[in-house]
């Protein structure tokens, strides 16, 4: 390349999804061990019949689905966000303080644009969400990476240490990707604390929020009555109604944030996709009972995978919940050489921890992240078929 290249998009390390995608490049899988892919946790199947339908609808018969709509999102879908979550999590949430986005990146992307510039820093807790990362750096903010504690969860006291007066956010992901671990509603508020008590943002990610396994509300945050002044909660659409193309996504956070991340909104993609809002709108009216089904299954397949890891020699087992295992392999190579090899000798497409983990992480070259979202209980049981018989 000749022409100038941003130095923190250079320094940014390529998609992980997309560079594990490359290692199938001269791979033949033959018909006795066709490939198993748990990389990605998007969901692969159409969305229910009824939503193609509504979809479908509204692209013929709806003339304000293929027009510029607000820049914050559909009145009705904001509404319904903020009458369902009220409810949910037993707080007061206005539609005034909701926002769609395209996609729970874009949510992201846009919260971050207005809390912290070059020379900032951000907490994340590691092992992290690539995408997290990746914008941080193409931003020129500092990520601090928080090692998580026992089970994965990360403690508020450790994040204590690293605060500076550079710091702006903590961001936390419950459940957890990578690690599948639902965090307890205490280390929540504990995390809120901490950010209040230092005029930080808390971040909280719940794109896995329909596939947690507890019952009744995760967390205790927004019964705050002044859950806006520290709390922030991002959310997607693409897993529960499997809107994955249709790039819906949205935000929770107060008024005056909301001010803000209009702009980027409105420089970045003027407004959310019409028919993607359309369809979430139609998910949440219509498919609570579906939904519920997916839960189930998810949390069956999450059964099976705990079950298939207690039996498996050396492999350790760190965090298991919404789409995701989190493991530590017991091999004496790194955790991306490993995965190279996964592929080609069993078949196998996993991401490896050092994608998850700061550069030249010890912890990073023993784990790997296992996507079990679209393997079913056969596809499950043939992964550890295939694990059991690998020589490392």
């Amino acid at each position: 390349m000749t022409h100038p290249l941003n130095p923190a998009m250079a320094a940014t390390f390529a998609p992980p999804v997309m560079e594990a995608r490359r290692w199938l490049t001269g791979v033949t899988f033959p018909p006795e061990r066709p490939l198993i892919n748990v990389s990605q946790a998007a969901p692969v199947d159409s969305p229910p019949l009824g939503l193609r339908q509504a979809l479908a609808d509204a692209a013929l018969n709806n003339p304000d689905a293929h027009l510029y709509g607000p820049v914050l999102g559909l009145p009705a879908l904001r509404a319904e966000i903020a009458a369902q979550w009220s409810a949910a999590y037993g707080g007061t949430i206005t539609p005034t303080q909701t926002a769609i986005t395209q996609g729970c990146n874009q949510a992201f992307t846009a919260v971050m644009s207005t809390l912290a510039g070059a020379g900032d820093e951000v907490i994340l807790p590691t092992p992290w969400y690539f995408n997290h990362k990746m914008w941080l750096d193409m931003q020129g903010v500092a990520c601090v990476p928080l090692k998580a504690g026992e089970g994965l969860i990360p403690r508020a006291a450790d994040a204590a240490a690293l605060i500076t007066p550079k710091t702006r956010a903590i961001v936390l992901v419950s459940p957890n990707n990578p690690g599948g671990v639902e965090y307890p509603a205490q280390t929540l508020a504990d995390f809120r604390d901490l950010a209040r008590a230092h005029g930080l943002a808390l971040i909280v990610d719940e794109t896995y929020r329909d596939f947690d396994s507890r019952t009744g509300r995760p967390h205790d945050l927004f019964t705050d009555p002044d859950w806006a002044d520290t709390l922030i909660q991002l959310y997607s659409f693409s897993k529960a109604y499997r809107l994955t193309g249709h790039r819906v996504g949205s935000i929770v956070a107060s008024e005056d944030r909301l001010a803000e991340v209009e702009k980027f909104l409105d420089t970045v993609a003027i407004c959310p996709s019409q028919l993607g809002q359309i369809a979430a709108l139609w998910g949440m009216q219509n498919l609570s009972q579906w939904v519920a089904g997916e839960r189930d299954e998810i949390l069956s397949r999450r059964r099976a995978m705990q079950d298939g890891f207690s039996a498996l020699t050396g492999w350790k087992l760190l965090g298991c919940g919404a789409y995701f295992a989190y493991v530590e392999h017991p091999f004496p190579i790194a955790s991306d050489a490993l995965c190279k090899r996964l592929v080609a000798e069993a078949g196998l497409l996993m991401l490896p921890g050092t994608m998850f983990q700061p550069e030249g992480s010890e912890d990073g070259k023993r784990q790997i992240r296992i996507a079990f979202a679209n393997v079913d209980a056969a596809g499950i049981a043939e992964m550890f078929r295939r694990l059991a018989a690998f020589q490392g």
